[in-house]
């Protein structure tokens, strides 16, 4: 295991900074998850760690080295891309065993690497067939195997999950986050789906504009979001945000509800929410409407269990309350957390 680290570093492309002053240090033995949207730079990122790309600033470290300018099999990492990259003409066996041949090791050598690794993914039955016949699923762990089989420091992961079909990257979640505590290898995960880095991640690193925005746990991530950026990229439905005179107020829509059902004994905000909208999604209902803002009305959503049978009907109006510590509060101008403001 080893720790991966960043310092001061940057990524020019002509103008465009596509890693801008990144300082990041994984834990020992984490799954550390870069999370944001297309063109916020993680997957830069990434290739700048792995040795694919080279920084045009800073310094990357791997177990306390620095390692900028060593190519990328000097760095003892190990990468599975969004494509996978099977040889298509190379049975699962020489797939997986093709960088130990590389290295020169045994036949015999290489035998025992490539059982033992196709052992721990659960894939030893398919060692004779050749890439076009497996599902989305078995080819990712294919590539998980050839990448464990040369033992690394680090796995860096670049959207492995994102060719499967919903139902699929599910289970798929649940065995590449199990594979990776049994090994223990230090991994750095980029994603764009916040679901894929809130049930995976130990920590989560949210970038945007080549910044991280914020690095902690889902809980906290999801709960003090930092800025007004995280606050709405995280969560579906997305967190509220209602206009003050200088400042933005923040709630969750599963902390948004009826006043007539609530059993709260903290102190509650109460609003004035019109109803425009509302979806039933099985489990859960979502409820769109306003509320009074500093200019006029705020766009709301409030999510409602489905035990939850109050009625609630489109164009009528409802007191709505959410308690005063889950409300957070935001700088207007910089979008920044603040501290509690007066209401």
């Amino acid at each position: 295991m080893a720790i991966v680290e960043t310092r001061g570093l940057r990524k020019h492309f002509g103008d465009v900074a596509a890693v801008d002053g990144v300082d990041l240090a994984s834990k020992e033995g984490e799954f550390l998850v870069l999370l944001g949207p297309s063109g916020c730079g993680k997957t830069t990122l990434l290739r700048l760690i792995a040795g694919l790309e080279q920084p045009t600033a800073g310094e990357i470290l791997i177990g306390g080295q620095v390692v900028n300018g060593l190519p990328p099999r000097a760095r003892k990492i190990a990468m599975v891309f969004q494509s996978y990259a099977l040889y298509p003409h190379m049975t699962v066996f020489n797939n997986i065993a093709f960088p130990l041949k590389a290295q020169g090791m045994s036949p015999e050598e290489r035998k025992k690497k490539v059982e033992w690794a196709a052992s721990l993914l659960g894939i030893n039955r398919l060692l004779h067939r050749f890439p076009r016949q497996l599902s989305g699923g078995e080819r990712q762990r294919v590539a998980l195997a050839r990448a464990l089989v040369r033992e690394p420091s680090i796995f860096l992961l670049d959207e492995p999950l994102s060719n499967l079909d919903a139902q699929l990257r599910a289970s798929a979640r649940d065995e590449l986050q199990q594979f990776q505590r049994r090994i223990g290898t230090t991994t750095v995960y980029v994603t764009h789906d916040q679901v894929e880095a809130m049930g995976m991640g130990d920590r989560i690193s949210v970038m945007y504009q080549g910044k991280v925005r914020q690095i902690g746990t889902p809980q906290e991530i999801y709960h003090e979001p930092a800025d007004t950026f995280v606050a709405t990229f995280l969560g579906s439905p997305p967190m509220n945000l209602v206009e003050r005179k200088d400042y933005l107020l923040g709630f969750r829509p599963e902390h948004f509800l009826p006043k007539d059902i609530a059993s709260v004994q903290d102190k509650t905000v109460t609003f004035q929410f019109r109803v425009t909208r509302v979806e039933y999604l099985g489990a859960d209902r979502l409820i769109y409407g306003v509320v009074a803002g500093a200019n006029g009305e705020s766009k709301a959503i409030s999510r409602l269990s489905a035990t939850l049978t109050f009625p609630i009907e489109p164009g009528k109006g409802y007191d709505f309350l959410i308690r005063s510590q889950d409300l957070k509060f935001f700088d207007k101008a910089t979008g920044l957390r603040t501290g509690p403001k007066l209401l």
